[in-house]
């Protein structure tokens, strides 16, 4: 069996989360959600609770979505540990993952997050130019069993969310099976290591800029 693990990055929001969460229920799917603290209010937590409600994982994406490789580790904590008490008032458990914002890191964030860390294979999907059959022609071609891809439910990230409904299908055709960041570890039977970004299960990225 091929795994592959889908991954949204900088919600919770009412617009475009909702509609992501649409289509996995529909394809009946469960992906990880990489959240920015700042952006849960009263009304975000309610879609957040719904990824939960589906079988989704919440993760941590930091408090502000601020590039960290410059923090001390004092500002690096308080960023982390206030997503992850977010997280874990929505779940009732801490997340296991954490997604540095702009994937900007530093060796004193990774000495000081006690979390494993995730890069993902992207589509540039980030970039309002890129087009629909872009980001389904780049996913497709980044698939590989134990990979997870990196994906944005942003507000208005429309592309991203017609783009699933080509990848989804397209992905389960080639025998993938849709599995969360901590089900595609469990899984694989791969125990993470710390100081590692991983964008596959299977192949550790190491950052030489270190």
């Amino acid at each position: 069996m091929k795994r592959i693990a889908l991954t949204f990055d900088d919600g919770p929001n009412t617009v475009t989360t909702p509609q992501v969460l649409d289509i996995l229920q529909e394809q009946g799917i469960v992906a990880s959600f990489f959240l920015i603290a700042d952006n849960i209010d009263e009304a975000s937590a309610l879609v957040a609770q719904r990824a939960l409600a589906l079988g989704c994982e919440l993760n941590n994406h930091s408090k502000t979505h601020s590039r960290m490789s410059g923090m001390t580790a004092a500002e690096i904590r308080s960023e982390v540990e206030y997503c992850s008490e977010r997280i874990i008032a929505l779940a009732g458990r801490a997340p296991r993952f954490f997604r540095p914002p702009y994937i900007d890191v530093s060796r004193t964030l990774y000495d000081k997050v006690d979390l494993t860390f995730i890069c993902g294979a992207g589509c540039k999907d980030w970039l309002p130019e890129t087009s629909v059959e872009e980001r389904v022609r780049l996913t497709l071609e980044n698939a590989r069993d134990g990979e997870i891809i990196l994906l944005h439910d942003s507000m208005g990230n429309t592309n991203t969310v017609e783009a699933l409904r080509e990848i989804i299908p397209s992905l389960r055709q080639q025998g993938y099976s849709f599995v969360t960041c901590g089900e595609l570890f469990d899984q694989c039977g791969v125990t993470p290591q710390k100081g590692w970004l991983y964008s596959n299960v299977y192949q550790k990225d190491a950052d030489d800029r270190l």
